[in-house]
């Protein structure tokens, strides 16, 4: 009796060979943005420990000293007293004087006075010829590069009692006075202005070239002035480098030492003394050094209090 042969139902089917194993790129993407990564970062990791190092060590370490009371001389150790220091700041009317006074001396000097001149020199040597533009920059340019000693007694030297200025009014027949005693203050915005309107001048001249001609033409061809073209068409579109100029001369202006310190010494009387005359006085002449750290963090305070509002105000795009 012969077996039965198989019946065939439909075709046959035959399995593929088991091919090569599927290789996984995630590891391999995730190590190569790793590496690109750590590329970038090398360059620039030894200028992060720098300011590390140099910048935010220093900060942290004055951070520290302000709470306590720390001195140059007469103390065996230091102790810790909390807000002791800024308690006291506030309550010392030569503190708030010298906070007073900051604020005008950045506001006469630096918001209106570099601001402005240095605008108005941009906006006229747009206009000037070449020898003239290489005149008045080089002029300016020079009361900017000198040093912050020498200019303070070129200052000096112009506002004092037998100066240069009492001189010309005397030549006029005009009335004369000792301006370092009467109005110091004043005198020695101005002297900051004389000084740092070349870094406003140049912001302002590379903002005005960059504005196209075609936008000023056509105004000029609608009838605008000039006042009306800088109101409505130049100051639009120059605002954020007013912005940043600002940000920038005023957080110089703050800490401005050298200058005063040369011309008045913050008197008389502390009619000139600004807050870093005062955070020095406190601390090497009176050798408070924690009393002086902590009128110096006020004064970070108030230079981050008006970036702040200046970066604000970059924000918004033109």
């Amino acid at each position: 009796m012969t077996a039965a042969a198989p019946r065939h139902t439909g075709p046959e089917v035959r399995k593929a060979p088991p091919g090569p194993p599927v290789a996984r790129p995630a590891r391999r993407a995730g190590s190569a943005t790793t590496r690109r990564a750590l590329f970038r970062v090398l360059p620039v990791s030894p200028a992060v420990v720098l300011l590390l190092l140099f910048l935010a060590g220093p900060i942290a370490y004055c951070v520290v000293i302000a709470f306590t009371d720390l001195q140059l001389t007469g103390q065996a150790e230091s102790s810790f007293v909390g807000f002791e220091n800024f308690r006291r700041a506030f309550q010392d009317e030569a503190f708030l004087n010298a906070v007073w006074l900051t604020l005008v001396f950045t506001v006469l000097s630096s918001l209106i006075g570099q601001n402005t001149l240095g605008l108005a020199l941009a906006s006229l040597m747009q206009r000037a010829s070449k020898p003239v533009r290489t005149l008045t920059g080089g002029i300016v340019v020079t009361a900017w590069v000198l040093p912050e000693v020498v200019a303070g007694f070129l200052l000096y030297a112009f506002f004092r009692r037998e100066g240069t200025l009492n001189a010309v009014l005397d030549w006029l027949h005009l009335p004369s006075q000792n301006w370092l005693f009467t109005l110091p203050i004043l005198a020695v915005s101005f002297a900051n202005v004389w000084r740092g309107t070349a870094f406003s001048m140049l912001v302002y001249s590379a903002a005005l070239n960059e504005i196209p001609k075609e936008v000023t033409e056509a105004a000029e061809v609608d009838g605008a002035s000039g006042w009306r073209r800088m109101w409505h068409i130049t100051l639009p579109m120059i605002r954020r480098s007013i912005g940043t100029n600002l940000m920038l001369n005023t957080l110089q202006t703050l800490s401005v030492f050298g200058l005063i310190w040369v011309m008045t010494r913050g008197g008389p009387s502390g009619k000139s003394q600004t807050l870093p005359l005062f955070m020095y006085e406190q601390a090497f002449q009176n050798s408070l050094i924690g009393y002086g750290t902590a009128v110096a963090l006020l004064l970070l305070l108030i230079g981050s209090l008006f970036s702040v509002v200046y970066l604000r105000l970059l924000r918004t795009e033109v």
